[in-house]
Parts: C-alpha cells; structure tokens; sequence
C-alpha cells in the first residue's frame, strides 16, 4: 500500500506503484510515474511527463522534471525517465528533453547524485554513476557506466564521459573523456587512468597492466591520434577495456577528445 503524507499533493492522474511513500508538502503532477518503493522523503516537486524506477529515493527540496532550461523549448511533450534503485538527494533538479535533442533524459539505475547536483534536458546518464555535490551536466551530455563525477565539476553541452572514468573535483570538461580515464583541471586535462577505480571494481592487474600501454601508445609523440588508435587497435582487438577507449575515441562525437598535458603524458 501507498503512504501519502496528508500535506502532500498529488495529482489523481498520476500513476503510483505498490508502497510507495510521499513525505510532508510533497507536490506530484499528473503525467507521472513512480515505481513500486518510491520514498520521496519531503518537500519533493515532481512535474512533466516523468517516469521514475523502483526504490529510487528522492530526498528534500528537489525538483524533478519541469521545462528545460533552453530558450528554444516550446512546450513540446518530452520525458524524463530515471531507472530503479537511484538516490537524489536535497536540491538535485533534472529536466526533461528537447525537440532539439532525443526529447528524453535518460537516467539508468543505481545512480548517486548528490546535493545540488543537475542533470539537462537530453543528457543520457548510465549505471552506477555518481555525481558529487553540485556537479553540473550541460544539455546532450552523456554520462556513461561507473564514471564518477566531483564535487563542483561541470561538464559542457554535447560532452562525453566514458565508463568508469573519473571527473576531479571542480574540474571544467569541455571536450570527452575516454573510458577509464582521470581528468582534472579548471579546463580539464587527462591526468592518465582511473586506476584506483578500476582496482575498486576489481580488474585484474593484467587488464590495468594492458590499460596502462594502450593509454602511453594513444598519447605518444609519434604520428596522428588516427595512426596511434589503429595501431592500438590492432594489437589490442581482443582486449574489451581497451577497445572500450578504442570505439569511444572512433564514436561520432560534437566535441574533441580531452588530451593530456606535457606533464601528464604518455
């Protein structure tokens, strides 16, 4: 059964799943949904055409699917859906779509994000993903599987993140990070792996080992990125992390590759 605080307001066309909990001067709007085991813990405001995942939990002050903040929406019907297991905490806000972009946010499962963290219209953001407290993703971001995003960092309209990278805190990302890798820096810079991610989610040290070489053979001195990438391609085709950078790097991408600095190089 459903436990609905007697402040709370909630709009009879909304869709609420078996036990779900609506806390204290909570406002739900009637194009949404919310999965079996849905906590709004307080003062949560929840409007659009929103989907949210069982036994995600969504914490005070938060304000979860209201327009865009793009000067070019016009009231088209876009969704947000954030998938099951997930925790917002107080003051995160997420937007729907665009008709400039997929007309959908995509949020995957078992996601942190903590206080004051956004999430824009179009952005897709995978699993097991943590944006630290007051992290930014600009509109069309996508966040890929594991990667872990600081504390005030932001990320630039139409960037990429890939799987288990990780993003330092107060860092400024205006061009892709590769899976696995580690940036930092007011306009980011590749500072080399996520090794102490990759040993926490427990790649073996031949998988880091061979991490390692591809990432010296890509950022060399010697010839184009394109000759380096086939190259590593080539030796590595039978190694899945580092064909995870491989197929990255070669994605259609609006935005440049981010690239080490001299002192961070290969």
């Amino acid at each position: 059964m459903t436990d609905i605080h007697p402040t709370a307001i909630i709009n009879p066309g909304a869709e609420l799943g078996d036990g779900v909990q609506i806390g204290p001067y909570c406002c739900v709007d009637g194009d949404v949904s919310l999965g079996d085991g849905v906590r709004l813990i307080s003062h949560v405001v929840i409007s659009g055409k929103t989907t949210i995942g069982p036994n995600t939990h969504i914490y005070p002050f938060s304000s979860i699917g209201f327009q865009p903040q793009d000067l070019k929406y016009n009231g088209e019907p876009s969704e947000l859906v954030i998938g099951a297991n997930n925790i917002l905490r107080e003051h995160v806000t997420m937007n729907p779509g665009t008709a400039g972009g997929l007309m959908k946010t995509q949020v995957g499962n078992n996601c942190l994000f903590m206080v004051g963290a956004h999430v824009a219209h179009d952005c897709v953001v995978g699993n097991h993903v943590i944006l630290a407290n007051n992290a930014t993703l600009g509109g069309h971001v996508e966040i890929q599987d594991y990667a872990i995003l600081g504390g005030l960092s932001a990320v630039h309209q139409f960037c990429r993140v890939g799987c288990h990278a990780m993003v330092g805190g107060m860092s400024g990302i205006e061009n892709d990070v590769i899976p696995y890798g580690s940036v930092t820096g007011n306009r980011a810079r590749l500072a080399g792996l996520n090794i102490v991610g990759l040993r926490r989610r427990g790649f073996s040290r031949t998988e880091v080992t061979a991490l390692r070489k591809a990432y010296r053979l890509l950022f060399a001195e010697e010839g184009t990125l394109g000759e380096r990438l086939d190259d590593v391609a080539e030796m590595y085709k039978d190694n899945a992390p580092v064909m995870d950078i491989v197929e990255f790097i070669r994605s259609d991408s609006a935005r440049a590759i981010c690239q080490p600095n001299a002192e961070h190089g290969a």
